[in-house]
């Protein structure tokens, strides 16, 4: 994830990337993922975790489904409902990893 410092650059993301319900779900996931520590920073090239920062992000995502609840199309719903499970999933066995290492 790469964070836009002028017009320039977020002109050229804005033109790259769709915006769209599934890319703004995929942001916050992404986010998650950084954060549980499952994947590298892109910008230090570690792996850093951070699980109030993931929980805040599933904590928004699930924000997210209760607020557009009977406002998505099944594909949508489908979509948010699976990443919000996965990201559930992940975040617990990442935080009982913790906890033993402990």
């Amino acid at each position: 994830m790469q964070i836009l410092w002028n017009r320039e650059e977020a002109h050229l993301a804005k033109d790259s990337l769709p915006c769209s319900f599934s890319t703004l779900i995929l942001s916050m996931a992404s986010s998650a993922v950084l954060a549980l520590g499952l994947d590298k920073n892109p910008q230090t090239g570690e792996y850093e975790k951070d699980l109030d920062v993931a929980r805040f992000n599933i904590d928004m995502l699930n924000l997210l489904k209760e607020k557009t609840k009977n406002n998505l199309d099944k594909d949508e719903q489908q979509f948010l409902d699976s990443v919000v499970s996965d990201l559930q999933m992940k975040f617990v066995y990442v935080q009982n990893g913790s906890d033993k290492k402990s």
